[in-house]
């Protein structure tokens, strides 16, 4: 599926799941070279997709790829360059007209005709017993894990790994069949695909798509309009709602709960989002593409200390422990090491088609090495100290990124911030920030580094900082900070 969030890519997720087939799950940012990687790797029989969005001309994409499409028959194709694919199904999201490239293709299904078309007995019989022959251990999903260097991985995970998944998500949420979930991040992310589609599913929960790609605004329009009692997104979602200039229009008093996720969340952001958006049950989670993804979260009546320092402890049914990097032995509670975990979430397929990558991050008792430095608390709350290639180490003292940015976080006039070490010839690392303004206010290097005395060790304060505005941060499609592009843009940026 090479779509934007809507309605189509909702159904198709339980329609595949019935039918015992895998769904790929491609990021609509994919270009040419991207589409014929993973089309190629999956052996992709079928595509479905839109004929754009925005900018972005899909279809013409396609035909570069398949020019076959031109003069074959719908269902029957075949392609030189993807020679699996059979079938190309379009879904109308309203830019058909637009795109003249539309009318070349010959070849394609369209989305519409699927829905109305009725299965004879026989059909019936034989899908009947099809779905007898799936097994909860069969692969229901192939996601890509936004890499950051070299290709992205595709994580194979069962109807046991991602099912399981969200009725723990839906429980610790505390939704009911009364609840509606709007859900602005996408569905090609396991956030969508799980924390919300399979979490809302689960509990009878009403899902809201506000847009197509992710916009503020209809965000809060949503909520305002449909009533939404829940609310997902990524820390840099709910600032750019809360900073929205419209803000102030909108009704979100009926908003209860929800999840921020993918990076840590700021003390500040969460009280504003507490107080300003009324989700005083916003919980936080945490997990990765290869374990379904959540395995630690933290519950709704959670103080709001341990909701912003901490991801909150392991979900039911997973074990979880932190390791010596170097050793493999497993550390005391209270000191930092590299987080493991071990469940059902574990993905059932590995990476696909390559068990080398697979047997890096699995070691021989199963056990999944998250690349994360954590703490594990003695009352079981653990705390993501950051990713283990984010560490910096300056002159040999190792800084947490995390720790810094909670504290600039704080510092009146920062809107966001992202830490991040830089090259330096005589300490090996430094510490630079990432700021955006708030506005009104011009910070620089000397009021950051004179609001951190006292407050952070000397070593910590940054060195260097760059201001940015709020769409400069180089973000996934799924809203984390790319920290590795940062590193390589200030780098040039200040000839490093």
């Amino acid at each position: 599926v090479w779509m934007p969030n809507n309605s189509g890519w909702a159904t198709l997720q339980y329609a595949t799941a019935k039918s015992g087939i895998i769904l790929v799950t491609l990021n609509p940012a994919y270009r040419t070279h991207e589409l014929l990687q993973t089309l190629s790797l999956v052996e992709c029989k079928s595509l479905v997709m839109v004929p754009a969005l925005k900018s972005s001309n899909y279809a013409q994409i396609l035909l570069e790829l398949v020019p076959e499409l031109t003069n074959q028959e719908p269902n029957n194709i075949l392609s030189e360059k993807i020679p699996s694919l059979r079938q190309v199904i379009l879904y109308d999201n309203g830019t058909m007209d637009q795109v003249p490239e539309t009318k070349l293709l010959k070849g394609i299904t369209h989305y519409r005709d699927l829905l109305i078309k009725e299965p004879n007995l026989s059909t019936t019989e034989a899908l009947k017993q099809e779905r007898l022959a799936i097994s909860n251990r069969d692969i229901i999903n192939l996601q890509f894990t936004s890499g950051t260097t070299g290709l992205p991985k595709g994580v194979s995970l069962s109807h046991r790994n991602i099912l399981n998944n969200g009725i723990y998500i839906g429980d610790n949420m505390k939704l009911t069949d009364k609840d509606r979930l709007c859900c602005p991040v996408p569905l090609f992310h396991c956030f969508g695909l799980v924390l919300s589609s399979l979490a809302a599913m689960t509990h009878g929960s009403t899902i809201i798509y506000p847009s197509e790609s992710y916009d503020a605004e209809a965000t809060l329009r949503a909520v305002s309009e449909e009533g939404a009692t829940a609310l997902h997104g990524v820390p840099t979602m709910f600032l750019a709602e809360l900073n929205h200039p419209n803000f102030s229009h909108y009704n979100l008093s009926t908003l209860r709960t929800g999840i921020a996720a993918g990076s840590p969340v700021p003390i500040e952001v969460m009280r504003n989002v507490r107080d300003k958006m009324n989700l005083s049950e916003l919980t936080i989670c945490y997990g990765m593409t290869e374990t379904s993804p959540v395995t630690f979260m933290s519950l709704t009546t959670d103080s709001l200390q341990d909701r912003c320092e901490t991801v909150g402890r392991v979900m039911p049914h997973i074990e979880a422990k932190v390791v010596d990097p170097v050793s493999g032995e497993t550390l005391p509670t209270g000191v930092s090491g590299e987080l493991c975990t071990r469940s059902y979430a574990t993905m059932d397929g590995g990476y696909w088609q390559s068990k080398k990558q697979t047997d890096e991050v699995i070691d021989a008792d199963k056990w999944m090495h998250t690349g994360d430095t954590a703490i594990i608390d003695d009352r079981g709350f653990c705390r993501i100290d950051g990713r283990i290639k984010d560490m910096v180490i300056r002159g040999g003292e190792k800084i947490h990124p995390v720790e810094v940015e909670n504290c600039l976080f704080e510092m009146d006039g920062i809107q966001n911030v992202s830490v991040i070490g830089v090259p330096d010839a005589r300490y090996g690392e430094q510490v630079c920030a990432w700021i955006t303004n708030k506005k009104g206010h011009n910070l620089k290097l000397e009021d950051v580094k004179s609001y951190c005395e006292g407050k952070l060790a000397h070593y910590k304060v940054p060195h260097y900082v760059v201001v940015v505005e709020a769409n400069e941060y180089p973000t996934t499609p799924s809203g984390k900070i790319q920290k590795n592009i940062m590193r390589e843009r200030t780098k040039t940026l200040l000839g490093l």
